[in-house]
């Protein structure tokens, strides 16, 4: 690799670099060689800026939650009143889990020392799904106000339960993501009892 060239916020061409390995071979091939490697930079580089490789992963793993969190959550809150329930529900799933999102459940789970390092900022869940869940928690509490489901649904069991059914769709890497009609399928069969 090529030493004494500046690079231009390094942070986020490694971020970036992990994202790229992470959606095309997986965590198992996640590394700080094949980071580097995808960055074009030298080994080095890494580690003069995380302690250590579980230190890069772990803020990997949450810069990448509050980019989610950010975009995904704005617009699904401006999508209250608008459309349909399980058509907005649909399309925040999908933002969701055709995201990073659904490689870095599986990151999480195969790192001890990840787990224990999100830990520290993240006392429980998976920092990707806490998020998922609290975001559509915030929009189904928005359309109870709005009188479009039941004043008696409760949000906050709905809220992982969507996104429970979200992830087994769309947890097989190997096969080609869920289409439309099943996401929503899906959603239906989750909130069609509070629908109004």
């Amino acid at each position: 690799m090529p030493t004494g060239v500046a690079m231009r916020d390094v942070r986020a061409q490694l971020f970036d670099a992990a994202e790229r390995v992470l959606l095309r071979d997986g965590p198992s091939a996640l590394t700080s060689r094949a980071v580097t490697a995808e960055a074009g930079c030298a080994k080095g580089v890494l580690h003069r800026h995380f302690a250590d490789f579980d230190a890069f992963l772990a803020e990997f793993v949450l810069d990448r939650v509050d980019r989610m969190d950010a975009e995904a959550a704005a617009a699904l809150r401006d999508a209250a009143g608008t459309g349909t329930v399980v058509g907005n529900l649909s399309e925040a799933l999908r933002a969701v889990f055709e995201s990073v999102a659904v490689a870095i459940v599986p990151l999480i789970a195969f790192r001890d020392e990840l787990r224990a390092r999100l830990r520290r900022t993240w006392p429980a869940g998976v920092p990707v799904l806490t998020e998922a869940v609290e975001m559509i928690a915030s929009y189904l509490a928005a359309e109870r106000g709005l009188g479009r489901i039941a004043a008696d649904a409760e949000v906050d069991l709905l809220a992982p339960t969507l996104v429970g059914a979200g992830h087994l769709l769309f947890a097989d890497r190997a096969a080609a993501p869920p289409d439309g009609e099943a996401v929503r399928r899906t959603v239906t069969g989750v909130v069609a009892a509070v629908l109004r």
